[in-house]
This record gives structure tokens, C-alpha cells and sequence, in this order.
């Protein structure tokens, strides 16, 4: 997918929290939250990168989405809708899942198609 394309998955998602009717305070006291996880670097690039990775995956939203769907829980199905907005917004900024080697080296591959393991935008590359 392209940064475009996790754009619009973002849009999607805000579009189907507002359906929800949920509250937007809530959006965005939640929105940068998955970030919290940059502290794991405080403990060295691996501990870091699992930490952000663990919640910079959908596995978690889907998760969380699941349960509250079969428990009819909104706050539950908003908290999932929210971290999964996170996570496209964040792809479509260009910054992908870590690599143990350092903070910048992501999966998403450079402007110049490189691949995996290449740097992210704060490099500037």
C-alpha cells in the first residue's frame, strides 16, 4: 500500500467513528496514544521497536473490535476504530513498523523504492 492508499484507509475509519456517534473528545484524547510506546527506545532500540510494533499492528484494533462487537460494547468498537485511524495515519506519513536496528529503519520502502530497512521522514531521506 502507498502512502495514498493509508490515507484513505484513515479516512474510512474516521468516517465510520463518526457514524458511531462517538465522542470526538474521546478521538482525539486517544488519537496519539499508540505513541506513548516510543518509550521503549528509553530501554534500547530492540525493547523499542517490539514495544511500538506491538501497538502499531491491526492485530490489536481488530482484537479490541471483535470483543466489542460481541459484547455490544461502543467504547470498546471506538477505542479499535481510533488506534486503527493511528495506525493509517501513520502509514500514510510514512512511518512504518521498526526494525530492531533503530528507531528511523522501518518496513516501508524510501522514495526510491529500496525496501524494507530503509530510513523514514525524519531522516530527511
Amino acid at each position: 500500500m502507498t502512502g495514498g492508499d493509508f490515507s484513505v484507509q484513515e479516512s474510512r475509519l474516521t468516517r465510520h467513528y463518526a457514524v458511531l456517534g462517538a465522542s470526538w473528545g474521546l478521538f482525539a484524547a486517544f488519537l496519539l496514544v499508540p505513541d506513548l510506546s516510543m518509550i521503549g527506545y528509553a530501554w534500547g532500540p530492540r525493547v523499542g521497536a517490539m514495544a511500538y510494533n506491538a501497538v502499531h499492528t491491526v492485530l490489536l484494533p481488530a482484537a479490541l473490535a471483535a470483543m466489542a462487537l460481541g459484547g455490544g460494547g461502543t467504547l470498546g468498537l471506538a477505542l479499535a476504530l481510533i488506534a486503527a485511524a493511528h495506525i493509517g495515519m501513520d502509514r500514510a506519513l510514512g512511518y512504518g513498523l521498526k526494525h530492531p536496528t533503530g528507531v528511523h529503519d522501518t518496513h516501508l520502502p524510501g522514495a526510491g523504492g529500496e525496501g524494507a530497512g530503509v530510513r523514514g521522514p525524519a531522516t530527511g531521506r
